[in-house]
């Protein structure tokens, strides 16, 4: 597909964005891998045939006119898929919808409703949200996440328990189909297209811009931190258990959020109570946590700094070390399917003999439940309304994962799924695993089989493509 759009499919998205070269990158384009393909994981290489910037929901509904059955399309919002799923994951036929252009913003101040353009990263969805009336609304940490796959995905982070995911905040979406229609999609019309939207966006359709609930921000947050270091691992399972306990507390309060972080430095407890510091000392983590090496309780009394502090965090772990070479799994856990003392003994004990083939690497535990649990199993496409936790996985290397992190990496994930019977224990679609066996059904679950239909009712042809997304019935 030449740069100066020789070919059939180069002519048409060419005209789709209005004739606009600018608007348009293919890879004869200089610098076009570094420029516009700029891949997230450096360990799957990707080279799609074209790299689009719409500027209106036309121009995308023209660009998904021109695919039908000669190449694929998938969005990028922020680009922080962990198989580079925004630019085809390594399949070589997929037009990117780059939505860095979709930066509408607007906030109705009676009903306190705001629209989001889905181009916006979650950083500026603060700050627009905080401006417009000091709202907000549940989402991750890491400020250059774009809300387009945030919250078609799931959306999880430190407020998902006391409000839910991001997706949860979705009202409404303005998606374009496969059939290259602009649809409106909310509980009352195209309620089908909606839920699916809401934790399988990418196999159904790309969504413009999001009308989501808000929040008013709280005013008052503690984050704390409390620190293990030095060795052997072993000694840390018992903190562990401590932290498992805690957790599974069906009374726990819905403004505690935690997590538990192994690297190479040790471990650490940390997250954030919405609340006083008063409520927070009540909680007594202190007496559930001895012995720690160093504790961080910090109190904030604007939105702004708490946020910030969360993106700082964010930079010391995973989002610090990449775009890079890195490989990554995840497992869910129910509140009936907590790990058992002997396999955590045996998890925190292999740390201390496995070869880890690096030093960047990450284990982290992070606590769900609470809101992300109120809404149906089949009310979205989400297929884990039932995870109290879950355990993800990271391994860095410098120019391509090597296969002994590799190896790590499904070491820790064997040594916990073998304590339950076989598929037990899903995995969350936003974090995806190229490698995950039966991938779709780890992700969706029960959801999976009315997914597979409504996709062959709408996106026969399978326009909106990735390694692991969802598949017509055959």
């Amino acid at each position: 597909m030449g740069q100066g759009g020789s070919s059939p499919q180069a002519k048409c998205l060419l005209s789709a964005v209005g004739g606009n070269a600018d608007l348009v990158a293919f890879p004869t384009k200089p610098l076009y891998q570094l420029l516009d393909v700029h891949p997230y994981n450096l360990d799957i290489s990707v080279a799609p045939i074209a790299v689009t910037y719409p500027k209106t929901a036309d121009q995308v509904a023209a660009i998904v006119a021109c695919a039908g059955s000669d190449f694929k399309v998938q969005a990028r919002g922020g680009g922080h898929s962990y198989a580079n799923y925004a630019l085809g994951g390594g399949d070589t036929n997929t037009a990117v919808v780059d939505l860095k252009n979709f930066q509408d913003f607007s906030m109705d101040t009676n009903s306190w409703q705001a629209t989001i353009g889905a181009g916006t990263k979650l950083g500026d969805v603060t700050s627009r949200l905080l401006s417009a009336g000091n709202r907000a609304i549940a989402h991750g940490t890491c400020p250059d996440v774009g809300i387009g796959g945030h919250a078609t995905m799931g959306g999880l982070g430190p407020m998902s328990r006391m409000w839910g995911s991001a997706m949860d905040h979705v009202i409404e979406v303005q998606v374009v189909l496969a059939n290259a229609s602009i649809v409106a999609a909310s509980p009352t019309q195209n309620r089908d297209v909606f839920g699916a939207m809401k934790g399988a966006g990418s196999s159904f359709g790309i969504v413009t811009d999001f009308k989501v609930e808000t929040h008013p921000a709280p005013g008052v947050a503690v984050q704390y931190t409390y620190t293990f270091s030095g060795r052997p691992y072993a000694n840390l399972a018992s903190r562990f258990k401590a932290w498992q306990t805690l957790i599974s507390d069906p009374k726990l309060s819905r403004n505690l959020a935690s997590q538990v972080v192994l690297s190479e430095l040790g471990m650490e407890i940390s997250g954030t109570f919405f609340g006083t510091k008063e409520d927070f000392n009540s909680l007594g983590l202190e007496s559930v946590f001895p012995d720690h090496s160093n504790a961080t309780v910090l109190v904030f009394n604007d939105w702004a700094g708490l946020v910030g502090n969360w993106a700082e965090n964010v930079g010391l772990t995973v989002g610090g070390v990449i775009p890079s070479a890195f490989y990554s799994k995840n497992l869910a856990f129910t509140k009936d399917d907590l790990i058992p003392n002997a396999t955590v003994d045996q998890f925190f004990r292999s740390l201390d003999t496995v070869s880890k083939g690096t030093l960047i690497w990450f284990a982290i535990f992070d606590l769900e439940g609470g809101a992300t649990n109120d809404p149906a199993a089949n009310a979205t496409a989400y297929g884990h309304r039932d995870a109290l936790f879950y355990l993800q996985t990271y391994g860095v290397d410098i120019l391509t994962v090597t296969s002994t992190t590799r190896a790590f990496l499904k070491g820790m994930d064997d040594i916990v799924t073998a304590a339950y019977p076989p598929d037990t224990l899903g995995s969350y679609a936003g974090y995806v695993d190229p490698e995950l066996a039966n991938a779709q059904q780890a992700y969706y679950r029960s959801n999976l089989p009315r997914l597979e239909q409504l996709k062959g009712v709408i996106d026969p042809k399978d326009v909106f493509h990735n390694p692991e997304s969802i598949k017509a019935p055959s």
